[in-house]
């Protein structure tokens, strides 16, 4: 069966110009709607998580993609996701539930940059416009860090607090920063979680570990053609 490319995104914006990290997290609207034309073009159906569950479980064949975008930034829905309904695309977004509404205070010190999160009645329009919410976690900290009670909190505590707030089932993880070992798996399928995602990067080979799956990010620097080279053969180039 083939590989199964899962895109990571984050910021869908053009980067603030005195932004000095993490530009690569940013992928303009331009951009991000090239890249979902030459998905189409290519043959590939868009997928969230959960949609794609059959094609990464290997109970399916197509030529399908999952999008993923990490942490809830307004700029999903302002942005990314008139672009996926023009395609007919689903995708999921990891949510922070301990800061919907707020900012990006895991890492807004070190960006010199605040970015707004979506609100409660943002995620439900993002649900409404056909696309999945995933859990990030409640603060986004590393989760190999936390003592087992502070580890309960983050995974179990962001699963009940959206679906709570959004009163629909949240079935997705992501790991912050990629950082996860066998005990913190162990805790994310104890929580209920179908399925989790890493930062390790490559396309997913369906039938493998859905707790550890691996993903292809697409950064502010990659140009259409590398973009086609990711999905099509899982290449990486040496800046990320």
């Amino acid at each position: 069966m083939a590989p199964i490319p899962i895109l990571m995104y984050h910021n869908i914006a053009p980067a603030p110009r005195d932004i000095r990290v993490y530009r690569s997290l940013y992928v303009s609207p331009r951009a991000f709607a090239r890249q979902m034309w030459l998905l189409r073009r290519l043959g590939y159906v868009g997928l969230s998580m959960t949609a794609a569950a059959p094609y990464l479980r290997g109970e399916r064949e197509g030529r399908v993609a999952v999008i993923t975008l990490d942490d809830g930034y307004a700029d999903n829905l302002q942005a990314a996701m008139p672009v996926l309904q023009r395609f007919g695309f689903g995708a999921t977004c990891y949510v922070v539930s301990g800061q919907i509404g707020q900012h990006n205070r895991w890492d807004a010190e070190r960006l010199g940059v605040s970015k707004p999160l979506m609100t409660a009645e943002q995620l439900r329009e993002w649900h409404a416009g056909g696309m999945e919410i995933g859990a990030h976690t409640r603060t986004h900290p590393r989760l190999t860090q936390c003592d087992e009670t502070q580890l309960r909190n983050e995974i179990h505590g962001s699963k009940a607090e959206l679906e709570d707030l959004l009163a629909l089932p949240v079935s997705q993880f992501c790991y912050p920063y990629g950082d996860y070992d066998d005990r913190v798996v162990g805790m994310t399928r104890e929580a209920g979680f179908a399925a989790a995602t890493t930062t390790h990067r490559g396309r997913a080979i369906p039938g493998t570990d859905p707790w550890r799956l691996p993903r292809i990010q697409v950064a502010r620097h990659h140009l259409l053609p590398q973009f086609g080279m990711k999905i099509l053969s899982g290449y990486e180039d040496r800046r990320e």
